[in-house]
Protein backbone atom coordinates (compact mmCIF):
# COMPACT_ATOMS: atom_id res chain seq x y z
CA UNK A 1 0.00 0.00 0.00
CA UNK A 2 1.12 3.20 -0.98
CA UNK A 3 0.67 5.64 2.39
CA UNK A 4 1.45 8.83 0.48
CA UNK A 5 -1.25 8.71 -2.50
CA UNK A 6 -3.99 6.57 -0.47
CA UNK A 7 -5.05 9.84 1.15
CA UNK A 8 -6.93 12.10 -0.22
CA UNK A 9 -5.91 14.69 1.89
CA UNK A 10 -3.34 16.23 4.46
CA UNK A 11 -3.10 18.33 7.27
CA UNK A 12 0.26 20.27 8.74
CA UNK A 13 1.72 20.86 12.01
CA UNK A 14 2.85 24.48 12.68
CA UNK A 15 6.47 24.69 14.33
CA UNK A 16 4.77 25.52 18.02
CA UNK A 17 2.36 22.38 17.59
CA UNK A 18 5.61 19.61 17.16
CA UNK A 19 7.51 18.00 19.89
CA UNK A 20 10.97 16.32 20.23
CA UNK A 21 10.52 12.96 19.39
CA UNK A 22 7.57 13.15 17.16
CA UNK A 23 7.92 10.56 14.46
CA UNK A 24 6.19 9.08 11.29
CA UNK A 25 6.39 6.14 9.30
CA UNK A 26 5.59 5.09 5.95
CA UNK A 27 5.29 2.51 3.41
CA UNK A 28 5.60 2.86 -0.22
CA UNK A 29 5.56 0.44 -3.01
CA UNK A 30 7.40 1.59 -6.05
CA UNK A 31 6.17 2.48 -9.61
CA UNK A 32 6.46 2.30 -12.85
CA UNK A 33 5.39 6.07 -12.76
CA UNK A 34 7.86 6.68 -10.01
CA UNK A 35 10.70 5.27 -11.93
CA UNK A 36 9.68 6.99 -15.60
CA UNK A 37 9.33 10.34 -12.82
CA UNK A 38 12.94 9.97 -11.77
CA UNK A 39 14.24 9.16 -15.02
CA UNK A 40 13.03 12.10 -16.38
CA UNK A 41 13.57 14.74 -13.58
CA UNK A 42 17.16 13.17 -12.95
CA UNK A 43 18.63 12.48 -16.78
CA UNK A 44 19.02 8.94 -16.19
CA UNK A 45 17.80 6.45 -18.68
CA UNK A 46 19.64 3.52 -17.49
CA UNK A 47 16.45 1.82 -15.92
CA UNK A 48 14.93 1.61 -19.58
CA UNK A 49 16.67 -2.00 -20.80
CA UNK A 50 17.27 -2.76 -24.40
CA UNK A 51 13.43 -4.00 -25.17
CA UNK A 52 11.89 -0.74 -23.93
CA UNK A 53 10.98 -2.18 -20.86
CA UNK A 54 11.59 -0.90 -17.49
CA UNK A 55 14.66 -2.71 -16.03
CA UNK A 56 14.68 -0.61 -12.27
CA UNK A 57 17.04 1.91 -10.95
CA UNK A 58 19.96 0.55 -11.12
CA UNK A 59 22.49 4.03 -11.08
CA UNK A 60 23.62 5.21 -7.75
CA UNK A 61 22.35 8.53 -8.10
CA UNK A 62 19.15 7.34 -9.48
CA UNK A 63 19.00 5.38 -6.12
CA UNK A 64 19.70 8.05 -4.01
CA UNK A 65 17.01 10.25 -6.15
CA UNK A 66 14.40 7.76 -5.57
CA UNK A 67 14.83 6.94 -1.47
CA UNK A 68 15.17 11.04 -1.20
CA UNK A 69 12.23 11.83 -3.26
CA UNK A 70 10.13 9.68 -0.89
CA UNK A 71 11.30 11.08 2.44
CA UNK A 72 10.59 14.72 1.07
CA UNK A 73 7.37 13.28 -0.17
CA UNK A 74 6.73 12.58 4.02
CA UNK A 75 8.05 15.47 4.94
CA UNK A 76 6.28 17.77 2.87
CA UNK A 77 2.45 15.93 3.14
CA UNK A 78 3.00 14.35 6.52
CA UNK A 79 5.88 15.73 9.56
CA UNK A 80 5.51 18.86 9.52
CA UNK A 81 3.38 18.54 6.40
CA UNK A 82 1.94 21.09 3.91
CA UNK A 83 4.33 24.30 3.85
CA UNK A 84 7.10 22.95 5.14
CA UNK A 85 10.63 24.19 3.19
CA UNK A 86 13.39 21.80 3.26
CA UNK A 87 16.32 24.18 3.88
CA UNK A 88 19.54 21.48 4.26
CA UNK A 89 20.51 18.19 4.52
CA UNK A 90 22.84 15.72 5.10
CA UNK A 91 22.02 12.37 3.46
CA UNK A 92 23.65 9.00 2.85
CA UNK A 93 22.62 6.36 0.07
CA UNK A 94 23.30 2.79 -0.40
CA UNK A 95 21.68 -0.11 -1.92
CA UNK A 96 19.62 -0.44 -5.16
CA UNK A 97 15.84 0.35 -5.87
CA UNK A 98 13.95 -1.16 -8.46
CA UNK A 99 10.20 -1.53 -9.36
CA UNK A 100 7.89 -3.16 -7.36
CA UNK A 101 10.37 -2.63 -4.40
CA UNK A 102 8.54 -2.49 -0.84
CA UNK A 103 10.04 0.84 1.46
CA UNK A 104 9.36 1.84 4.66
CA UNK A 105 10.14 5.31 5.11
CA UNK A 106 10.86 7.13 9.11
CA UNK A 107 10.75 10.54 9.99
CA UNK A 108 12.35 11.62 13.42
CA UNK A 109 11.95 15.09 15.34
CA UNK A 110 15.28 15.56 16.38
CA UNK A 111 15.76 19.50 17.64
CA UNK A 112 13.86 22.08 17.53
CA UNK A 113 15.99 25.42 16.38
CA UNK A 114 14.12 28.57 17.33
CA UNK A 115 12.81 30.62 15.91
CA UNK A 116 10.60 27.88 13.58
CA UNK A 117 13.72 25.34 12.06
CA UNK A 118 13.50 21.29 12.71
CA UNK A 119 16.31 19.33 12.66
CA UNK A 120 14.52 15.80 11.21
CA UNK A 121 16.06 12.06 11.47
CA UNK A 122 15.44 10.31 8.02
CA UNK A 123 15.57 6.94 6.96
CA UNK A 124 14.37 4.21 4.38
CA UNK A 125 14.57 1.11 4.26
CA UNK A 126 13.59 -1.77 2.17
CA UNK A 127 13.24 -4.55 4.89
CA UNK A 128 16.23 -4.82 7.06
CA UNK A 129 18.45 -3.10 4.21
CA UNK A 130 18.75 0.47 4.97
CA UNK A 131 18.91 2.11 1.59
CA UNK A 132 18.85 5.86 2.94
CA UNK A 133 19.87 7.85 6.25
CA UNK A 134 21.04 11.01 7.57
CA UNK A 135 19.30 14.44 8.96
CA UNK A 136 16.97 17.08 6.98
CA UNK A 137 16.68 20.52 8.09
CA UNK A 138 13.20 22.25 7.21
CA UNK A 139 11.47 25.67 8.40
CA UNK A 140 8.21 24.59 10.22
CA UNK A 141 4.91 26.28 8.29
CA UNK A 142 3.81 28.91 10.62
CA UNK A 143 -0.15 28.38 10.61
CA UNK A 144 -1.99 25.55 10.01
CA UNK A 145 -3.06 24.70 6.43
CA UNK A 146 -4.54 21.58 4.89
CA UNK A 147 -4.45 20.05 1.26
CA UNK A 148 -6.99 18.52 -0.93
CA UNK A 149 -4.51 16.01 -3.09
CA UNK A 150 -7.18 15.17 -5.58
CA UNK A 151 -6.66 18.77 -6.32
CA UNK A 152 -3.47 18.44 -7.29
CA UNK A 153 -2.84 18.78 -11.08
CA UNK A 154 -2.00 14.77 -12.96
CA UNK A 155 1.20 14.30 -14.48
CA UNK A 156 1.00 12.08 -17.82
CA UNK A 157 4.47 10.28 -18.92
CA UNK A 158 4.62 9.44 -22.46
CA UNK A 159 6.36 6.46 -23.28
CA UNK A 160 6.40 6.84 -26.93
CA UNK A 161 6.51 10.56 -28.26
CA UNK A 162 3.94 8.79 -31.49
CA UNK A 163 3.00 12.29 -33.05
CA UNK A 164 6.76 13.70 -32.56
CA UNK A 165 7.82 10.83 -34.73
CA UNK A 166 5.44 11.78 -37.24
CA UNK A 167 6.48 15.35 -37.30
CA UNK A 168 9.92 14.71 -37.79
CA UNK A 169 8.85 12.29 -40.36
CA UNK A 170 7.35 15.10 -42.47
CA UNK A 171 10.62 17.61 -42.08
CA UNK A 172 12.10 16.62 -45.62
CA UNK A 173 8.56 16.27 -47.78
CA UNK A 174 7.17 18.99 -49.22
CA UNK A 175 3.88 20.58 -48.33
CA UNK A 176 0.80 18.85 -49.86
CA UNK A 177 -1.60 20.85 -51.68
CA UNK A 178 -4.70 20.44 -49.50
CA UNK A 179 -8.06 21.75 -50.50
CA UNK A 180 -9.55 22.93 -46.41
CA UNK A 181 -13.10 22.91 -47.63
CA UNK A 182 -15.50 25.57 -45.97
CA UNK A 183 -12.90 26.98 -43.67
CA UNK A 184 -15.32 29.96 -42.33
CA UNK A 185 -14.96 29.82 -38.46
CA UNK A 186 -11.91 30.98 -36.27
CA UNK A 187 -10.96 27.53 -35.48
CA UNK A 188 -10.76 25.49 -39.13
CA UNK A 189 -9.14 28.64 -40.77
CA UNK A 190 -6.49 28.71 -37.94
CA UNK A 191 -6.08 25.14 -37.90
CA UNK A 192 -5.25 25.10 -41.76
CA UNK A 193 -3.06 28.15 -41.40
CA UNK A 194 -0.81 26.35 -38.65
CA UNK A 195 -0.57 23.53 -40.61
CA UNK A 196 0.95 25.75 -43.40
CA UNK A 197 3.11 27.86 -41.35
CA UNK A 198 4.24 24.10 -40.06
CA UNK A 199 5.34 23.06 -43.99
CA UNK A 200 2.45 20.28 -43.93
CA UNK A 201 0.13 21.39 -46.15
CA UNK A 202 -0.18 24.38 -48.89
CA UNK A 203 -4.18 25.45 -48.06
CA UNK A 204 -6.48 26.07 -51.27
CA UNK A 205 -9.30 27.59 -48.90
CA UNK A 206 -12.68 26.82 -50.53
CA UNK A 207 -15.97 28.26 -49.60
CA UNK A 208 -17.77 31.95 -49.65
CA UNK A 209 -14.76 34.33 -50.22
CA UNK A 210 -16.46 36.84 -47.86
CA UNK A 211 -17.11 34.67 -44.53
CA UNK A 212 -13.20 33.33 -45.18
CA UNK A 213 -11.98 36.73 -45.39
CA UNK A 214 -13.73 38.37 -42.69
CA UNK A 215 -12.59 35.19 -40.45
CA UNK A 216 -8.70 36.14 -41.62
CA UNK A 217 -9.67 39.66 -40.92
CA UNK A 218 -11.20 39.41 -37.05
CA UNK A 219 -8.10 36.57 -36.48
CA UNK A 220 -5.49 38.86 -38.20
CA UNK A 221 -4.18 36.65 -40.37
CA UNK A 222 -2.97 37.22 -43.52
CA UNK A 223 -4.36 35.00 -46.26
CA UNK A 224 -2.98 36.48 -49.65
CA UNK A 225 -0.29 33.78 -50.10
CA UNK A 226 -2.99 30.98 -50.65
CA UNK A 227 -5.47 30.20 -53.33
CA UNK A 228 -9.25 30.56 -52.47
CA UNK A 229 -11.63 29.27 -54.26
CA UNK A 230 -15.13 31.27 -53.87
CA UNK A 231 -18.18 29.01 -53.62
CA UNK A 232 -21.86 30.25 -52.68
CA UNK A 233 -22.11 27.76 -49.67
CA UNK A 234 -21.09 24.66 -47.37
CA UNK A 235 -22.59 22.17 -50.21
CA UNK A 236 -21.12 24.04 -52.78
CA UNK A 237 -17.73 24.19 -51.25
CA UNK A 238 -17.88 20.25 -50.36
CA UNK A 239 -18.71 19.49 -54.02
CA UNK A 240 -15.78 21.79 -55.59
CA UNK A 241 -12.86 20.78 -53.36
CA UNK A 242 -14.06 16.90 -54.51
CA UNK A 243 -13.81 18.23 -58.19
CA UNK A 244 -10.29 19.75 -57.30
CA UNK A 245 -9.07 16.47 -55.82
CA UNK A 246 -10.70 14.69 -59.03
CA UNK A 247 -8.90 16.84 -61.28
CA UNK A 248 -5.61 16.24 -59.54
CA UNK A 249 -5.04 20.16 -57.79
CA UNK A 250 -5.26 19.16 -55.24
CA UNK A 251 -3.87 15.74 -53.08
CA UNK A 252 -6.02 15.70 -49.88
CA UNK A 253 -8.65 17.40 -48.43
CA UNK A 254 -9.29 18.84 -45.05
CA UNK A 255 -13.15 19.39 -43.19
CA UNK A 256 -13.50 22.84 -42.13
CA UNK A 257 -16.63 24.28 -40.61
CA UNK A 258 -19.06 22.72 -42.33
CA UNK A 259 -20.82 19.56 -41.17
CA UNK A 260 -19.30 15.69 -41.92
CA UNK A 261 -22.13 14.49 -43.50
CA UNK A 262 -22.22 17.52 -46.15
CA UNK A 263 -18.51 17.02 -46.54
CA UNK A 264 -18.80 12.43 -46.75
CA UNK A 265 -21.65 13.36 -48.97
CA UNK A 266 -19.58 15.12 -51.49
CA UNK A 267 -17.17 12.63 -51.26
CA UNK A 268 -19.27 9.08 -51.14
CA UNK A 269 -21.03 10.74 -54.23
CA UNK A 270 -21.04 7.29 -56.95
CA UNK A 271 -20.08 9.96 -59.94
CA UNK A 272 -18.55 12.61 -58.80
CA UNK A 273 -17.46 11.25 -55.81
CA UNK A 274 -13.89 10.06 -54.39
CA UNK A 275 -14.59 6.25 -54.05
CA UNK A 276 -12.41 3.80 -54.74
CA UNK A 277 -12.62 -0.04 -55.12
CA UNK A 278 -12.25 -0.17 -51.18
CA UNK A 279 -14.58 0.84 -48.42
CA UNK A 280 -14.03 3.89 -47.18
CA UNK A 281 -13.19 4.29 -43.26
CA UNK A 282 -11.92 6.19 -40.72
CA UNK A 283 -8.75 5.18 -38.76
CA UNK A 284 -7.49 7.14 -35.06
CA UNK A 285 -3.78 7.63 -35.04
CA UNK A 286 -3.43 7.57 -31.26
CA UNK A 287 -0.64 8.73 -29.30
CA UNK A 288 -1.35 7.33 -25.46
CA UNK A 289 1.07 7.65 -22.47
CA UNK A 290 0.63 4.50 -20.81
CA UNK A 291 1.16 2.35 -24.04
CA UNK A 292 4.68 2.15 -25.18
CA UNK A 293 3.46 1.72 -29.35
CA UNK A 294 1.30 3.95 -31.97
CA UNK A 295 -1.95 2.79 -31.76
CA UNK A 296 -4.63 2.50 -34.48
CA UNK A 297 -8.16 2.19 -33.62
CA UNK A 298 -10.46 1.98 -36.46
CA UNK A 299 -13.52 1.83 -37.49
CA UNK A 300 -14.49 4.93 -35.13
CA UNK A 301 -16.04 7.35 -37.14
CA UNK A 302 -17.22 6.13 -40.46
CA UNK A 303 -18.97 2.52 -40.65
CA UNK A 304 -21.76 2.48 -38.33
CA UNK A 305 -22.46 -1.39 -37.84
CA UNK A 306 -19.73 -3.07 -40.77
CA UNK A 307 -20.15 -6.16 -42.55
CA UNK A 308 -17.76 -8.84 -42.53
CA UNK A 309 -16.69 -8.03 -46.22
CA UNK A 310 -16.43 -3.76 -45.04
CA UNK A 311 -14.43 -5.33 -41.99
CA UNK A 312 -11.79 -6.93 -44.61
CA UNK A 313 -11.70 -3.35 -46.28
CA UNK A 314 -11.28 -1.53 -42.88
CA UNK A 315 -8.31 -3.78 -41.62
CA UNK A 316 -6.76 -3.91 -45.20
CA UNK A 317 -6.77 0.49 -45.00
CA UNK A 318 -5.15 0.27 -41.40
CA UNK A 319 -2.31 -2.12 -42.16
CA UNK A 320 -1.19 -0.08 -44.99
CA UNK A 321 -1.77 3.18 -42.95
CA UNK A 322 0.60 1.26 -40.09
CA UNK A 323 2.86 0.59 -43.55
CA UNK A 324 3.58 4.59 -44.16
CA UNK A 325 3.73 5.50 -40.61
CA UNK A 326 6.31 3.32 -39.94
CA UNK A 327 5.56 -0.24 -38.77
CA UNK A 328 6.50 -2.88 -41.46
CA UNK A 329 4.29 -5.48 -39.76
CA UNK A 330 1.76 -4.52 -37.99
CA UNK A 331 -0.31 -6.64 -35.17
CA UNK A 332 -3.76 -6.39 -35.18
CA UNK A 333 -5.76 -7.18 -32.96
CA UNK A 334 -10.29 -8.04 -33.99
CA UNK A 335 -11.90 -7.04 -30.57
CA UNK A 336 -14.95 -8.58 -29.32
CA UNK A 337 -16.21 -8.92 -25.63
CA UNK A 338 -14.64 -12.11 -24.97
CA UNK A 339 -11.13 -13.97 -26.54
CA UNK A 340 -13.15 -17.04 -27.85
CA UNK A 341 -15.43 -17.63 -30.67
CA UNK A 342 -18.74 -18.12 -29.42
CA UNK A 343 -22.45 -18.28 -31.92
CA UNK A 344 -24.49 -15.74 -29.60
CA UNK A 345 -21.61 -12.94 -30.21
CA UNK A 346 -21.66 -12.08 -34.43
CA UNK A 347 -18.49 -10.26 -33.04
CA UNK A 348 -16.28 -12.86 -32.13
CA UNK A 349 -17.45 -14.95 -35.42
CA UNK A 350 -16.54 -12.04 -37.73
CA UNK A 351 -13.31 -12.17 -35.79
CA UNK A 352 -12.64 -15.05 -36.59
CA UNK A 353 -13.57 -15.48 -40.01
CA UNK A 354 -10.90 -12.42 -40.72
CA UNK A 355 -8.20 -14.66 -39.11
CA UNK A 356 -8.89 -17.27 -41.33
CA UNK A 357 -9.31 -14.79 -44.57
CA UNK A 358 -6.03 -13.08 -42.96
CA UNK A 359 -4.05 -16.93 -43.45
CA UNK A 360 -5.12 -17.28 -47.02
CA UNK A 361 -4.21 -14.24 -48.16
CA UNK A 362 -7.34 -12.15 -48.62
CA UNK A 363 -5.90 -10.15 -45.88
CA UNK A 364 -2.27 -8.79 -46.49
CA UNK A 365 0.71 -7.45 -44.55
CA UNK A 366 0.10 -7.82 -40.82
CA UNK A 367 -0.53 -10.29 -38.35
CA UNK A 368 -4.41 -10.64 -37.66
CA UNK A 369 -5.98 -12.43 -34.26
CA UNK A 370 -8.76 -12.58 -32.81
CA UNK A 371 -10.74 -12.05 -30.97
CA UNK A 372 -9.17 -10.39 -28.30
CA UNK A 373 -10.93 -8.31 -25.35
CA UNK A 374 -9.31 -5.57 -25.28
CA UNK A 375 -7.17 -6.09 -22.41
CA UNK A 376 -5.68 -9.35 -24.36
CA UNK A 377 -4.93 -6.89 -27.03
CA UNK A 378 -2.83 -4.38 -25.13
CA UNK A 379 -1.69 -5.91 -22.18
CA UNK A 380 1.12 -9.02 -22.05
CA UNK A 381 0.35 -9.63 -18.34
CA UNK A 382 -3.53 -9.99 -19.25
CA UNK A 383 -3.05 -12.23 -22.36
CA UNK A 384 -0.54 -14.51 -20.32
CA UNK A 385 -2.69 -14.62 -17.21
CA UNK A 386 -5.85 -16.27 -19.34
CA UNK A 387 -3.09 -18.68 -21.81
CA UNK A 388 -3.39 -16.69 -25.02
CA UNK A 389 -0.46 -17.89 -26.55
CA UNK A 390 -0.65 -15.37 -29.66
CA UNK A 391 1.85 -12.90 -31.17
CA UNK A 392 -0.67 -10.04 -31.72
CA UNK A 393 -1.95 -10.56 -27.58
CA UNK A 394 -0.86 -7.73 -25.50
CA UNK A 395 1.59 -6.45 -28.24
CA UNK A 396 -1.62 -4.92 -30.53
CA UNK A 397 -0.52 -1.89 -33.11
CA UNK A 398 -4.20 -1.75 -34.38
CA UNK A 399 -7.21 -2.48 -32.78
CA UNK A 400 -10.23 -3.09 -35.16
CA UNK A 401 -13.65 -2.58 -32.97
CA UNK A 402 -16.97 -4.00 -33.77
CA UNK A 403 -19.13 -1.42 -34.45
CA UNK A 404 -18.73 2.15 -34.38
CA UNK A 405 -20.47 2.46 -30.62
CA UNK A 406 -17.55 0.84 -29.89
CA UNK A 407 -15.22 2.47 -31.38
CA UNK A 408 -16.46 5.40 -30.25
CA UNK A 409 -16.12 4.62 -26.59
CA UNK A 410 -12.57 3.33 -26.84
CA UNK A 411 -11.14 5.63 -28.76
CA UNK A 412 -13.06 8.74 -26.31
CA UNK A 413 -11.85 6.44 -23.30
CA UNK A 414 -8.45 6.60 -24.31
CA UNK A 415 -8.27 10.74 -24.82
CA UNK A 416 -10.57 11.16 -21.78
CA UNK A 417 -9.50 8.56 -18.78
CA UNK A 418 -5.89 8.23 -19.97
CA UNK A 419 -4.94 11.08 -21.60
CA UNK A 420 -4.19 9.91 -25.13
CA UNK A 421 -3.69 12.54 -28.18
CA UNK A 422 -5.72 11.35 -31.30
CA UNK A 423 -4.83 12.28 -35.11
CA UNK A 424 -7.58 10.56 -37.47
CA UNK A 425 -7.87 10.50 -41.03
CA UNK A 426 -10.25 8.86 -43.83
CA UNK A 427 -8.96 5.87 -45.85
CA UNK A 428 -10.48 4.31 -48.98
CA UNK A 429 -11.21 7.47 -51.04
CA UNK A 430 -8.40 8.55 -53.77
CA UNK A 431 -7.26 11.49 -51.63
CA UNK A 432 -6.88 11.28 -47.70
CA UNK A 433 -9.44 13.47 -46.21
CA UNK A 434 -9.06 14.92 -42.59
CA UNK A 435 -12.31 15.37 -40.64
CA UNK A 436 -10.78 18.37 -37.65
CA UNK A 437 -13.36 18.69 -34.66
CA UNK A 438 -13.66 22.26 -33.16
CA UNK A 439 -13.00 20.25 -29.46
CA UNK A 440 -9.47 19.43 -31.04
CA UNK A 441 -6.12 20.66 -29.89
CA UNK A 442 -3.21 22.49 -32.10
CA UNK A 443 -1.15 19.53 -31.34
CA UNK A 444 -3.90 17.47 -32.75
CA UNK A 445 -4.26 18.76 -35.85
CA UNK A 446 -0.58 18.90 -37.06
CA UNK A 447 -0.73 15.57 -36.05
CA UNK A 448 -3.66 14.86 -38.04
CA UNK A 449 -2.15 16.95 -40.58
CA UNK A 450 0.88 14.97 -40.64
CA UNK A 451 -0.27 11.92 -41.21
CA UNK A 452 -2.50 13.36 -44.47
CA UNK A 453 0.86 14.20 -45.33
CA UNK A 454 2.47 11.18 -45.26
CA UNK A 455 -0.45 9.58 -46.42
CA UNK A 456 -0.36 11.60 -49.34
CA UNK A 457 3.25 11.79 -50.57
CA UNK A 458 3.57 7.89 -50.35
CA UNK A 459 0.30 7.66 -52.69
CA UNK A 460 1.96 9.70 -55.14
CA UNK A 461 5.55 8.15 -54.77
CA UNK A 462 3.48 4.56 -55.59
CA UNK A 463 1.31 5.94 -58.07
CA UNK A 464 4.90 7.44 -59.78
CA UNK A 465 6.12 3.92 -59.23
CA UNK A 466 3.24 2.43 -61.24
CA UNK A 467 3.30 4.42 -64.07
CA UNK A 468 7.13 3.42 -64.86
Amino acid sequence: MNDLTAVTSFSNQTYDQINVGASVSVDYSVTRDDVELLALVSGDASWLAADGQPAGLRDPVCEGVSAEALIHGVIKRRLPGPGTNIVGHQLTYAGQVSMGDQLQAHVTVVDKLPPDRLLLDCQVSRGDTVLLKGQVTVVAPTRNLTVDQREQPAVILRRNDVFGRLFSACENCPPVPCAVVHPCDADSLAGALEAAKHGLIEPVLVGPRTKIEAVAKAGGWDISAYRLVDTEHSHAAAEKAVALARNGEVQALMKGSLHTDELMGAVVSSTTGLRTGRRISHVFVMDVPTYPRMLLVTDAAVNVSPTIVDKVDIVQNAIDLAHVLGVPEPKVAILAAVETVNPDMPATIDAAMLCKMADRGQITGGLVDGPLAFDNAVSVEAARTKHINSPVAGLADILVVPNIEAGNMVAKQLQYLAGADSAGIVLGTRVPIVLTSRADSVRTRLASTAVLKLLAHSRAKASSSDSK
